[in-house]
């Protein structure tokens, strides 16, 4: 580490430090930035290089953890969460676990009660598939090996909803993704709860397009932390959406396939098929132009 890298390192460090001391006055990032005497543009660059996310992010995700900690503890309402937690009412705490959790307060201090999922079994090119969905959309997709121990995984990520088994058309929309033209379908919305690093991780992903592979260091630099590639396999492993976030696309940098939740066998199915589709429509659309 050359003798600037270990002051920036020095110098975020500290802004972490007085970000999470100070986290109930909601410092703005002038005012963390005059902390560690850089401007405020230039700390905000910084910040992001080495932590992966911007200080107001972080400063986000530092709240909620607290307020999700004041919460569990069921002792306070949701007013007195925002108030302890900094924030300036509840509407704010409310935009916030939506945000970041992909629920509201209420649903969370609930443990998932008042959250309604509905989900179904269908059939893949790669074997039977799970599909859950909330009104607000795909919540956890997943292949299913083994109906019952699939079922119980699925609800062990929400523990505490309601589970219907039904068909819905967020569902089908999803799922028409492995028979339509994939450039074709509605939006498939998703929603998603996980860390500002796992979000952020998985948003990349997205951006993969079919048929094409990336390396964990690619997703790394793109999303400007390219120390991050342990850290980024972790949360790819954790996708609760199969195929739809496509970390399937994602392979080591020596060219291997690497590991794959749902098995390296399926990994290399899924990829070969999607690229056989790019092709074929490649060739189609060359023919139509001759």
């Amino acid at each position: 580490m050359t003798e600037q890298q270990n002051t920036n390192y020095k110098r975020i460090a500290e802004a972490i430090i007085y970000i999470k001391t100070n986290f109930k006055e909601q410092p703005n990032l002038d005012e963390v930035a005059k902390k560690v005497h850089l401007s405020p543009f230039h700390f905000q660059r910084l910040f992001s290089e080495w932590v992966g996310t911007s200080p107001k992010k972080f400063l986000q995700y530092t709240s909620i953890e607290y307020a999700k900690t004041l919460l569990k503890e069921n002792r306070m309402t949701l007013f007195e969460t925002a108030y302890e937690t900094g924030l300036s009412g509840t509407g704010r705490l409310h935009d916030l676990f939506i945000n970041i959790e992909g629920m509201t307060p209420a649903e969370y201090k609930n443990g998932g009660k008042n959250l309604a999922i509905n989900y179904s079994l269908a059939e893949s090119p790669f074997g039977n598939i799970i599909v859950a969905s909330t009104e607000k959309g795909i919540c956890y997709m997943a292949f299913a090996e083994d109906i019952p121990t699939a079922i119980s995984t699925m609800q062990a990520y929400f523990p505490s909803a309601h589970f219907v088994q039904k068909v819905d058309f967020i569902q089908q929309n999803a799922l028409s993704i492995f028979t339509q033209d994939w450039t074709k379908l509605n939006q498939i919305k998703l929603h998603l709860k996980g860390t500002d690093f796992q979000l952020k991780v998985w948003e990349t992903l997205l951006k993969i397009p079919m048929g094409q592979l990336t390396t964990y260091g690619a997703i790394a630099n793109k999303i400007k932390n390219p120390n991050a590639s342990r850290a980024i396999g972790t949360a790819i492993g954790s996708n609760p959406v199969a195929y739809l976030i496509p970390c399937h696309r994602v392979i080591q940098s020596t060219g291997a396939f690497g590991n794959y939740m749902w098995g390296k066998t399926r990994k290399m199915a899924i990829i070969g098929w999607e690229g056989a589709r790019v092709n074929s429509e490649f060739e189609v659309s060359k023919n139509r132009v001759l």
